[in-house]
């Protein structure tokens, strides 16, 4: 990665975010993929399961993949499935199983984790080690680049957190660190006095642009960021008695008056020079940072709606939800992605966004795999390649599969199997499926200071990003699956809207 990039936050676009992509098509003879082989006949008439993959239908990598790029003639073959596995309109969830469930889910298999699990948290762990500054408590957003987002400074919370229950990090060591952190964050300098910038200087503390680590520069605040943020201010708080003090002072800190309106989340953008204020979030991070809000005392109440704007659509016979706002009607991408409901699981216990909704996303990529042989566990991150960070999406403004930047260009050549998505949905469902997609991650994606970001399809090579974000989200996975609880609920958070 080059030495003077940064990553955009989860909603740098304008209006929250932005897309679109044409999908070629082209139908070829039959190929390899990573596991299996596809013959000429599934190519032309694809099989459909919506049923749960065994054990024996998965073939399980033993040894890493090959750095073998696919053929033009195997990547376009995979464009045509995936362009023909689209249908619209989708079958929708019944109305009954659109509620919010009053007894937050959990896990088959949660309470406790295996040696490998343990092992994998700790080395999820070492970015955090290589990468925290202790002169302010901020961690690195990307391995070894000082610029942090809020997004991220909240996954080095939840990292920090999670390495003292799983015992990887003493109680001494634990409470040092997340002092220092907490009195950082609530002294921050902020976007007009206001709230937190989207980027800052972690050993410094200027905030800057990205890439720009020494100017000083105010570029307005992502509402999704702190949506995140404020439910881990929440958790440490509610577990911690000795850091709720601290962690309320995080919140006194901002002035929060312009962060909501009229029911919705609110984020600016400084575009020459001129502040421009607008709605942020579409279905999935919308709903789940809205949630962080809202156990702040924000009306977020349009911000928490998950019908009035959802659609359906079939991707490989799943009926998947997307937001209608789409980028031709609001100048906002309306991405579809695993992370807000992985997090949303985790955290909450599927409190900010209907599980049945999360069901059917991951239904569609474990019936992409079946249809193609292509593992696929999708979501945004890093990349360690231009453009350097890209939204890997199930479906984005009408197209299906599209991996795109936040300007809407499409690529597809760089999609790829997420480690945190694939470790996410495993603790979440444990099924034979999701048991594949974290042994592909363990097999592949290692690093020596924490996982990689995934796994790329076309080019059949790791993605070698080291983010905070991943490794944040692997390890709350983790202790989501060690405590046998939503991660609010373990901590004791309290649901009112109006506490404090």
């Amino acid at each position: 990665m080059s030495s003077d990039f940064q990553p955009p936050p989860k909603n740098l676009s304008i209006l929250a975010s932005v897309g679109g992509v044409a999908t070629a098509v082209i139908a070829i003879a039959g190929f390899n993929f990573w596991s299996g082989q596809v013959s000429q006949n599934s190519l032309e008439k694809p099989e459909i399961s919506t049923s749960q993959t065994t054990s024996e239908q998965l073939s399980q990598p033993k040894e890493p993949i090959q750095n073998t790029p696919f053929t033009a003639q195997e990547t376009e073959t995979i464009a045509k499935l995936d362009a023909t596995s689209v249908v619209l309109p989708g079958e929708p969830i019944a109305a009954n199983q659109l509620t919010i469930a009053i007894t937050p889910y959990v896990a088959p298999g949660a309470g406790s984790l295996t040696k490998e699990e343990i092992a994998t948290a700790r080395q999820a762990w070492s970015y955090f080690q290589r990468n925290w500054n202790n002169e302010t408590g901020l961690v690195n957003s990307v391995d070894s680049f000082a610029s942090v987002t809020m997004w991220d400074q909240a996954a080095a919370i939840a990292a920090l957190v999670s390495a003292r229950e799983l015992n990887i990090v003493p109680a001494a060591e634990f409470e040092a660190k997340m002092t220092k952190m907490l009195k950082t964050l609530a002294s921050l300098p902020l976007y007009k006095e206001e709230l937190p910038n989207k980027v800052y200087n972690p050993k410094t503390l200027i905030p800057v642009n990205y890439g720009q680590l020494e100017k000083r520069e105010e570029i307005g605040w992502s509402a999704i960021d702190l949506g995140r943020m404020a439910i881990w201010l929440k958790i440490v708080g509610a577990k911690y008695p000795e850091m709720r003090s601290l962690s309320r002072d995080v919140w006194k800190h901002w002035q929060v008056k312009r962060l909501t309106r009229n029911g919705r989340m609110y984020g600016t953008s400084v575009i020459k020079g001129k502040e421009q204020y607008n709605q942020e979030g579409r279905l999935g991070y919308e709903n789940y940072a809205a949630y962080g809000l809202q156990l702040w005392g924000l009306d977020v109440k349009k911000a928490l709606d998950y019908q009035s704007n959802t659609a359906f659509v079939n991707l490989y016979g799943q009926g998947i939800p997307y937001d209608k706002r789409d980028y031709k009607k609001s100048e906002a991408n309306n991405y579809v992605l695993s992370e807000p409901y992985i997090l949303d699981g985790i955290e909450t216990g599927f409190q900010a966004l209907p599980k049945a909704y999360a069901d059917r996303i991951l239904a569609a990529q474990e019936s992409r795999y079946q249809a193609t042989k292509q593992l696929t566990a999708v979501t945004e991150d890093n990349l360690d390649r231009p453009p350097y960070f890209v939204y890997s999406s199930l479906f984005v403004n009408g197209e299906p599969w599209a991996t795109i930047t936040d300007t809407r260009q499409q690529r597809n050549d760089l999609r790829f199997l997420s480690a945190k998505a694939s470790i996410g949905w495993h603790v979440l469902y444990n099924t034979a499926y999701t048991r594949n997609l974290f042994d592909f991650v363990q097999t592949n994606l290692k690093s020596k200071d924490g996982w990689y970001n995934g796994f790329y399809e076309s080019l059949r090579q790791p993605n070698k990003t080291l983010t905070a974000n991943n490794n944040g989200v692997i390890l709350e996975s983790l202790l989501y699956k060690q405590v046998g609880q939503p991660l609010t609920v373990w901590a004791g958070v309290k649901r009112s809207s109006k506490s404090n």
